[in-house]
């Protein structure tokens, strides 16, 4: 199959033939159908965290089933399904308590030493991306990586659900669980800000303050939903917020992954405010608070994959969709090949696209 490698780190993706395996017992084959291009895999092209090469990037995607392993239940041949990266065993304290987006027993779900590597190059291992590697023509994956969903939702849009969509309202729903009638504030307008957005809006929030550094992004926040925006190029976003609310918000979001932004949404809380941060803030970077502010009760917490249960959350969000409460077309500002995934990369980093996606023959 044909695939989107990366070779080294930092580096550029190449289109190659990679081999890929039969499903073994409690795995799916996939034949990919659309893959978000994510600021997450970005992060990896880049080196700002490390992982091993080579290896196939991707880990936003939808597709159909093409076989299963033996022991495989859950789903048969032709079934519509969302793929995560929030892969779970389902048998540690994580798991059993109902906080699967941070299972610390996912590597048995996993192909063990001695097992015949998934995804292979010239009869040498390729490593498997976040237990994906949706940039390719096909995956294979673990059944607990899968979720099933309704035929009738396109999959170029039901990709997006697979991460973007879900990080961004799951850190509203699942971990802020923003109330109705509180005021939000959400720093970064890209794809996981974007849901953030219009998250907080299907929370019933009285205010939705978006902030970023360009006009089109503030611009395309108030079609999901802002009701203000602060262009922090122009203003002090703190000061911006505090005024708009007298006094700052219920809840913050920060969904960029920059040190001073998770300050930012800190700073903008008022007394007993919560400041979640989303973005994925470089290793080895932290940040800086003032001690003093926690005499207010003001909390700040992460958020990975927006704390999802993601066999739960996905179809209802494919209903949202369906309903026409969640925007997820207007989400997609390219469709592009598998050829043109460097392209799409370079698009993200001059910051002018909410998504683009990688759509194959049969999304």
């Amino acid at each position: 199959m044909r695939a989107a490698v990366l070779n080294a780190i930092p580096g550029r993706l190449e289109i190659e033939e990679v081999a890929i395996d039969s499903p073994g017992p409690r795995e799916v084959l996939i034949r990919v159908a659309a893959a978000g291009l994510c600021h997450s895999d970005l992060h990896f092209i880049e080196g700002k965290y490390p992982y091993m090469t080579p290896t196939v990037l991707g880990h936003e995607s939808a597709g159909i089933v093409e076989a299963v392993g033996d022991q495989v239940s859950y789903v048969k041949p032709g079934d519509h399904v969302i793929t995560c990266l929030s892969v779970y065993c389902g048998n540690c304290e994580n798991c059993l308590t109902g906080r699967l987006s941070i299972c610390s027993g996912s590597g048995a779900t996993e192909r063990q030493p001695g097992e015949a590597s998934r995804l292979s190059r010239d009869g040498e291992p390729v490593f498997q991306f976040l237990k994906m590697s949706s940039f390719a023509e096909q995956m294979l994956v673990h059944e607990h990586g899968v979720v099933k969903i309704r035929e009738d939702m396109p999959l170029d849009r039901a990709a997006l659900i697979g991460c973007g969509v879900t990080t961004g309202l799951g850190a509203v729903f699942n971990t802020a669980r923003v109330e109705p009638g509180t005021t939000v504030a959400v720093i970064g307008c890209g794809g996981i800000g974007l849901n953030a957005v219009q998250g907080a809006r299907i929370a019933g929030a009285s205010r939705v303050i978006a902030v970023d550094m360009l006009d089109s992004k503030l611009e395309m926040a108030t079609q999901f939903g802002a009701t203000d925006v602060v262009n922090a190029a122009d203003n002090d976003p703190v000061e911006a917020v505090q005024t708009l609310t007298g006094g700052g918000v219920h809840y913050s979001f920060e969904a960029i992954g920059l040190t001073v932004a998770a300050e930012q949404a800190f700073a903008m809380l008022r007394a007993g405010g919560t400041a979640t941060v989303i973005g994925m803030i470089p290793i080895g970077q932290n940040i800086q608070l003032p001690g003093v502010a926690f005499l207010s009760e003001k909390r700040i917490q992460g958020s990975n994959m927006g704390s999802n249960r993601f066999r739960v959350d996905m179809p209802r969000y494919v209903d949202l969709y369906l309903d026409g409460r969640l925007k997820l077309d207007e989400l997609v500002s390219a469709r592009i090949g598998l050829d043109d995934v460097n392209d799409g990369f370079d698009a993200m980093k001059e910051g002018s696209l909410a998504r683009s996606v990688i759509t194959f023959d049969d999304a």
